[in-house]
């Protein structure tokens, strides 16, 4: 059955339905339209769908709104039934799983949804996502086009953003922003309760996210946080927990790429912990190109703590289980940075992929430990 042609340009979707159209492309990762789209509705089988899909033709949706949830769910079966081969080492593996799993979120971004000036979306059986995406994307006063499956992160995000995450440490929930990385992990965030602090006066917070660290480190007493990031969302987000929280007097947040001016007794950083470029939003939580932000903080720390002062670097070792660097790499970043190891305390975590051995990583993913950091100046 053929179905109409449109064509894209710059950050806007033309159409004719009949008549010309065009919409703002909206991606909070950053990627770019698509080059190739054709209308879809409630006709188009689920095999035709995924074809055009990994042909690299997206289908913009003109049907029943249900109805394109469950053809999205329908080429992610197709998607999964493709097999995956496993590098000769792990390291290969990683490659190639992570080149897999980036082919099946194009694949499956090609479904794509309208919304009104409003954010409203008219299509049949539409539920009201305004709100989810005025959080993400703010006002942008004009129809647009968004890939369904984004859309549905979207209301992911905005549901733990008024639900909010549980936080042991804290007795309290965090609310992470769309686009922010959220403390699900808590084993990271017990460390940071745990580990003996080396003074209550003051402590910086490197790279601060939801804030989560620099709060906890509040609940312990220190009397003076500065919590930095680069990350407009992420200083917005901060704010917000850090007001919810009832800290404001002792934590402040400011826009900085690392440090602020300054020493303090405690800087406390947990930087992405897997070497690796980073394709779009939360992949820099999780990937840091070239090491970076690692190399940054380790470079800079000497210099920014106060006599006596502690660097408490919190870092998972599944890069190394992955072969992307070695221990022997970080002590040696480490040492040139001018700084010394005062112990290393270490917890196993606890997410579901550690228990799935169907996973292609699970021989890393199992062997992984995360660990705080005790650093000093030499």
């Amino acid at each position: 059955m053929p179905f109409p042609a449109v064509t894209t340009a710059d950050d806007i979707l033309h159409w004719n339905d009949p008549e010309p159209r065009e919409a703002a492309w909206l991606s909070a990762g950053g990627h770019p339209p698509p080059r190739r789209v054709a209308a879809a509705d409630d006709r188009m089988p689920a095999d035709q769908a995924y074809r055009l899909a990994c042909e690299g033709t997206a289908l913009l949706w003109r049907g029943d709104f249900q109805n394109a949830r469950l053809l999205l769910q329908a080429m992610a079966r197709r998607a999964d039934r493709r097999p995956f081969k496993p590098g000769a080492t792990i390291t290969q593996t990683f490659h190639l799983y992570r080149q897999a799993q980036l082919q099946r979120a194009r694949v499956l971004g090609m479904l794509l949804v309208p919304l009104d000036a409003d954010f409203g979306i008219p299509l049949r059986r539409a539920p009201d996502v305004r709100q989810a995406c005025r959080e993400a994307y703010g006002e942008i006063g004009r129809d647009a086009v968004v890939s369904l499956r984004e859309l549905q992160g979207v209301v992911g995000a905005h549901e733990w953003r008024k639900k909010g995450v549980p936080v042991a440490a804290l007795g309290a929930r965090i609310h992470p922003h769309h686009g922010v990385f959220s403390p699900i992990r808590g084993e990271y965030v017990d460390l940071v309760a745990q580990a003996p602090l080396p003074g209550q006066d003051t402590a910086f917070d490197i790279g601060t996210g939801t804030g989560v660290l620099a709060a906890v480190l509040a609940r312990r007493g220190v009397r003076r946080i500065v919590a930095t990031d680069a990350d407009p969302r992420a200083l917005a987000c901060a704010h917000e927990n850090i007001d919810r929280l009832g800290v404001a007097d002792r934590v402040r947040v400011e826009a900085a790429d690392l440090f602020p001016p300054g020493r303090a007794q405690l800087i406390v950083c947990n930087p992405p912990w897997v070497p690796g470029p980073a394709h779009a939003g939360l992949d820099r939580a999780v990937f840091d190109p070239d090491s970076r932000m690692l190399r940054g903080f380790l470079a800079g720390l000497a210099a920014h703590l106060a006599p006596q002062g502690e660097g408490w670097l919190i870092l998972s070792d599944l890069a190394e289980h992955l072969g992307l660097r070695s221990r022997d790499e970080l002590l040696s970043l480490v040492e040139n940075a001018g700084l010394r190891v005062i112990d290393r305390i270490e917890t196993r975590p606890r997410h579901p992929k550690v228990r799935d051995g169907n996973d292609p990583l699970h021989a890393a993913r199992a062997a992984e430990t995360t660990a705080l950091w005790r650093l000093a100046a030499r």
